[in-house]
């Protein structure tokens, strides 16, 4: 048999998407392309914002068009938060954002007998972490770790902690044995991933810190790459930096979500930090981390969000000179405090303020790169593109070189100048 996989969203979707390949294959079924034909196909979904939901639909619908006679399962927060809109679609297995190997097993019935299968819980309810495999297809030079699943910030535009529940922590035994197995595999880097990393620990007994995790993880594989997924300001303290800036293996990029610049507009959103606390932290990584990218989220067009609001936004951003952003109009969430708000704002609007926000960030990402001309740093190189290998430095800048049969090297790179999406680079030497 051979099994299909779309994956929809976040890095721990991503995450999980790996993790049921690897019991696919343990349990002897092939893993095929989605545009291919297959026995069965899943799609892995996404619910942050209902252009998500709107993605897919159309991607369940194409598969059951295009293959008809397969079986269709679906997983992720879209199925968890709307499942009668998926029973619509004419799926035959569905489960939540939960229950990752429940599934394919379902699945694995459902592909023997054709018979559907349905498994849904209340994520609310929900208590233990779910424990799955660690890494992905071993070609890969970048693993994700997944530490931590669940929130509880509750912000106002937000579904996530209705679909992925409350926070549930992996083990520091845990999360440690998962990464010396990706070092023993011949993995280069470890992103560590999670809903909301920063609460890591909140559950577990003693209330661990995230710094202890991060630090625990450092010391056990000293020899690959540490990421760290997107950090709440709130978590930057100038014990956290202290500590992990000790660990030449830690990444120096530090994903700190923002998601506006406007005091109003954060208390608004229900985001537990104001811009004096995001500078605050923004100035920490700098100190103790110098020449370190520093990367955001923002959201534009938020309801009520005024002209003046916006421009404030602006300001605020070029002050933190951000090394790169993801920018997002607001998109209505049934089922969030903010689809109620008053200052809905049209299209016009959010398209508007998107191109503005865009463009700063396009000119900061530029500046960024521009000051690392003429530097020496070591790439982990992935992949051929073209006449180019490209590969990441460790403030996750694309490199381009040129050169052959370079996949999973870390090298010491001259970079020449800004290219692209990223930099053009000369190899030093062809060592490590």
């Amino acid at each position: 048999m051979k099994v299909g996989f779309y994956t929809l969203g976040c890095k721990v979707n991503q995450y999980e998407t790996q993790a049921m390949e690897q019991y696919f294959r343990e349990k002897g079924t092939q893993i095929g392309s989605f545009e291919e034909p297959c026995d069965g196909y899943v799609v892995n979904t996404c619910s942050v914002t209902a252009v998500a939901d709107k993605k897919n639909r159309a991607v369940i619908r194409r598969c059951r068009r295009e293959h008809p006679d397969a079986v269709i399962g679906v997983c992720g927060c879209y199925s968890q938060h709307a499942p009668e809109a998926v029973r619509d679609l004419g799926v035959d297995v569905i489960s939540g954002s939960g229950g990752r190997q429940a599934f394919a097993e379902m699945m694995l019935a459902a592909l023997t007998d054709g018979q559907k299968r349905e498994s849904l819980d209340n994520a609310l309810g929900r208590r233990a972490f779910e424990v799955l495999p660690a890494g992905g297809l071993e070609e890969r030079t970048r693993a994700m770790l997944k530490v931590q699943d669940g929130c509880v910030n509750f912000c106002t535009y937000c579904i996530i902690p209705y679909t992925r529940g409350p926070v549930r922590s992996a083990p520091l035994e845990l999360v440690t044995a998962q990464a010396r197995s990706l070092a023993d595999r011949g993995y280069r880097e470890i992103v560590l991933t999670g809903i909301e990393i920063a609460s890591w620990g909140v559950d577990l007994p003693g209330k661990p810190s995230m710094t202890d995790m991060v630090e625990a993880v450092c010391r056990a594989v000293p020899d690959l790459r540490i990421r760290l997924g997107s950090l709440e300001p709130r978590v930057v303290t100038e014990e956290m930096c202290r500590t992990l800036s000790r660990y030449p293996n830690l990444c120096p990029q530090f994903h700190l979500s923002l998601q506006s610049g406007s005091d109003a507009v954060l208390a608004r959103m229900h985001r537990k930090y104001r811009k004096a606390r995001f500078l605050e932290s923004l100035a920490l990584l700098r100190r103790y981390f110098p020449g370190c990218a520093v990367t955001t989220d923002m959201i534009v067009a938020f309801p009520g969000e005024t002209e003046e609001e916006f421009q404030e936004s602006l300001d605020f951003i070029r002050e933190c000179r951000f090394a790169d952003m993801h920018i997002f109009p607001y998109s209505r969430r049934p089922g969030t405090p903010a689809d109620k708000m008053p200052g809905q704002h049209g299209n016009e609007v959010k398209e508007q303020r998107s191109r503005r926000a865009i463009a700063a960030a396009e000119e900061m990402s530029r500046a960024y790169r521009q000051g690392k001309v003429g530097t020496v740093t070591r790439v982990l190189f992935e992949e051929a593109e073209g006449e180019y290998y490209t590969g990441h430095t460790p403030d996750y800048l694309k490199v381009y070189v040129r050169g052959e049969n370079l996949h999973n090297q870390v090298l010491p790179v001259l970079l020449l100048g800004v290219f692209r999406d990223g930099m053009q680079g000369e190899i030093l030497k062809m060592q490590e």
